[in-house]
């Protein structure tokens, strides 16, 4: 089982950030997490505004809290409005159910972590993490 190193982290978001700067995107914050919601790395890059770890790490947490994607927890968000509330209660506030947190997978399809990306639009913030979670030989689960 391929686990999510310190090094594979920061593979990731040295690709999510090449993929960024490919697209042209606004200043991001990328946050690395392993399979029990742990931070193992983060990076913000210059003119990233204040709260782009809280943002990005909300998104992957969320990601793994539910086990999905979480372009699923938008529209899960969307469809049960009064459920999603009551999970970010109890997960103390820690969950953004946007598009931009992506699982983390295995070769053998075990969730092995997430990588939240905020600061452009949920689409490319989404599109930069799949591209980092690839280039590191994972597979993405973006919901």
């Amino acid at each position: 089982m391929s686990k999510l190193t310190l090094d594979k982290a920061n593979e990731i978001i040295g690709a999510a950030l090449a993929k960024a700067g490919e697209l042209i995107l606004k200043p991001l914050g990328v946050a690395v997490l392993d399979a029990g919601g742990h931070l193992v790395a983060f990076q913000r890059q210059d003119g990233a505004s204040l709260l782009r770890h809280q943002m990005a790490s909300g998104k992957a947490f969320g990601a793994l809290a539910i086990g999905m994607g979480s372009r699923k927890l938008d529209a899960f968000a969307r469809e049960r409005p009064h459920l999603m509330a009551g999970v970010s209660d109890v997960s103390g506030g820690r969950i953004v159910p946007v598009p931009g947190g992506v699982l983390v997978k295995n070769a053998e399809g075990d969730i092995i972590g997430a990588v939240g990306i905020s600061g452009d639009t949920s689409d490319n913030d989404e599109a930069a993490a799949i591209a980092g979670i690839e280039a590191a030989g994972f597979a993405a689960d973006g919901g």
